[in-house]
């Protein structure tokens, strides 16, 4: 098969297209034949080498259909999708044109949701399953409420301001530049701030009440973004756009304003366990409404195998401008 492998830790550059030995499933594994897989932030951080020792094939989502389930419970030919399960981290990923994964972590797609095109499909599990996770479990956000979502131009942002809308809830979302409030309102912001670093004085200027806190952005901002929550609301981080760095000296005391919850959602490394299990996510729901248009995803920028490297670079770089997926 073929097959992208990190040559050694680094930059871009080191995604290399080769062929490999064909994957066969073990027990409580399925085999999937790729035919998409979504471009994620986690890719660079363990190509880079920043999560330390990484299998040789990056990638943690993939679209396609089985192609042998030792169980018996999917039939070939079945469309899935199938998020983490160790892919990229502890075993080769979805950067190939087959794949093994756990059983629990491959969902069949079903009803009008088998009609969407792959790339289409490639473009929602991983970033929908994270920002529904976050929205339902981390801040339970209710509909009337208001969430800011910080860094929501990114594809992960903009899963979370699309679901947050279809579920009542008043959603002010951020940018660093003005140019990209329109994608932000068409996906159903209500309010557009650009964020220069002091969203709570922003926040307070406008009469925002923020319920929750969905950050992107990550360390970088964390103390102005707890300044942005209204007593007993809620942030959860979701993403380091801002960089890996630590906050340095963080003292809860000082810090982290009385009755505020703080906490993370790393999809990167639950999704699919026993205790965080992709059946307590509708996404087959989500789906669905992806078919109807009740969700806005974006049309994603599709691109081949051979580009991957460029791809890596206009991630790492900013200006993708939303989901990127992979065809094969």
């Amino acid at each position: 098969m073929r097959a992208i492998t990190i040559s050694r830790p680094g930059g871009p550059e080191v995604l290399t297209l080769t062929d490999l030995p064909d994957p066969v499933p073990a027990a409580g594994e399925v085999l999937i034949g790729v035919r998409a897989f979504g471009i994620n932030h986690a890719d660079a951080y363990m190509r880079s080498g920043a999560w330390g020792q990484v299998a040789d094939v990056p990638g943690i989502e993939a679209t396609g259909v089985v192609e042998a389930d030792p169980s018996g419970t999917l039939a070939v030919g079945t469309p899935v999708v199938a998020i983490l399960g160790g892919m990229g981290r502890t075993r080769d990923g979805s950067y190939a044109e087959l794949v093994t994964v756990p059983a629990t972590n491959v969902v069949p797609v079903t009803g009008v949701a088998a009609d969407l095109p792959w790339t289409a499909l490639a473009a929602i599990p991983e970033v929908y399953a994270t920002a529904w996770s976050a929205l339902h479990a981390n801040l339970e956000l209710r509909p009337g409420q208001t969430v800011l979502v910080r860094g929501a131009t990114s594809a992960l942002g903009q899963a979370v301001v699309d679901l947050a809308r279809d579920l009542g809830a008043h959603v002010v979302a951020t940018s660093r530049s003005a140019e990209r409030a329109a994608v932000l309102k068409e996906l159903g912001a209500d309010t557009v701030l650009i964020d220069d670093g002091a969203l709570a004085a922003q926040a307070a200027a406008h009469g925002l009440r923020i319920d929750a806190v969905a950050d992107l952005v990550g360390n970088s901002v964390l103390r102005d973004s707890l300044a942005c929550v209204a007593p007993r609301g809620r942030l959860c981080q979701l993403g380091f756009l801002g960089g890996l760095a630590p906050v340095a000296d963080f003292n809860p005391l000082t810090d982290l304003p009385t009755g505020v919850q703080l906490s993370f959602f790393g999809s990167a490394f639950v999704l699919g366990t026993p205790e965080y299990p992709l059946a307590g996510i509708p996404l087959n729901d989500i789906f669905a409404k992806v078919a109807a248009g009740t969700l806005r995803v974006r049309p994603p920028r599709t691109f081949a195998v051979e580009d991957i490297v460029a791809v890596h670079r206009q991630m790492e770089a900013g200006t993708a401008g939303g989901k990127m997926v992979v065809e094969l």
